[in-house]
């Protein structure tokens, strides 16, 4: 209970009121032998009623699983819950042994990942001003980023309308990302190919921008969503075809 007061920066009475009543309604639990608190079982349930009304992980997952099988990479799909953003699904190319491992709900630092940077080239600016303020590291022998860096990151996925990443989150890893935005026009996660370094290609490097954008393009319509104009201008430049490239 003193690390949950600690954290929400609320005395220990109030805390412990709060929890009381969220323990009551099964929105957590406590476990006996250890006193800690945990997810309760009707966070389950509001989620299957989420996904009733508004499908969005289980509608996406053979989009998902058909851009891993095009790619034969790691494709995944983020939202932004609470000003992070989390992983939502995901799925594994049966192609090879060796692939990029996800979790769920794993969190998705904006400032280390493809993701974060497609995500943050289309929200307000305050946003970008908020990773600032935080930390910006990377793991060790992983590629840094600075305030700087970001910035231009973010610009240059704004710019052509999908990011790209490499060892910044996970070594020997790049990654490529496209935003995904609601019916409204606003911004609300991403969709992701993680590749491993060592067999990205060049040619692989201009395919798999374009098969995100379709993939993108075939979830927002799931979810009645639509890209800004701006995005879909760039996304068609993207989409044009280019020389072929070897390797």
């Amino acid at each position: 209970m003193s690390e949950l007061a600690r954290l929400s920066g609320t005395n220990k009475a109030t805390c412990y009121r709060l929890m009381s009543e969220l323990v009551e309604h099964g929105l957590v639990e406590q476990v006996v032998s250890s006193k800690e608190y945990r997810i309760g079982p009707a966070v389950l349930r509001l989620a299957a009623l989420r996904e009733a009304t508004v499908p969005t992980r289980e509608a996406a997952l053979p989009i998902l699983q058909a851009l891993a099988a095009a790619t034969g990479e790691t494709a995944h799909m983020s939202h932004l819950v609470a000003g992070q953003l989390v992983t939502l699904s995901f799925a594994y190319p049966a192609a090879h042994g060796m692939r990029v491992m996800m979790e769920d709900a794993d969190r998705l630092p904006f400032h280390a990942t493809s993701s974060g940077h497609a995500v943050l080239g289309w929200m307000e600016d305050a946003a970008l001003a908020r990773v600032l303020e935080g930390p910006l590291a990377t793991a060790p022998g992983l590629v840094p980023v600075t305030a700087d860096d970001l910035r231009a990151r973010v610009a240059a996925a704004r710019a052509r309308g999908w990011a790209e990443t490499a060892n910044t989150f996970e070594a020997d890893v790049s990654s490529f990302a496209v935003p995904l935005f609601d019916a409204q026009g606003q911004v609300q996660g991403a969709l992701a190919v993680a590749a491993a370094a060592p067999r990205l290609t060049d040619a692989a490097r201009i395919t798999i921008p374009r098969q995100l954008i379709a993939a993108a393009r075939e979830i927002m319509a799931l979810w009645g969503g639509h890209p800004p104009a701006e995005l879909s201008a760039l996304w068609r430049k993207t989409e044009q075809p280019t020389e072929k490239v070897q390797g």
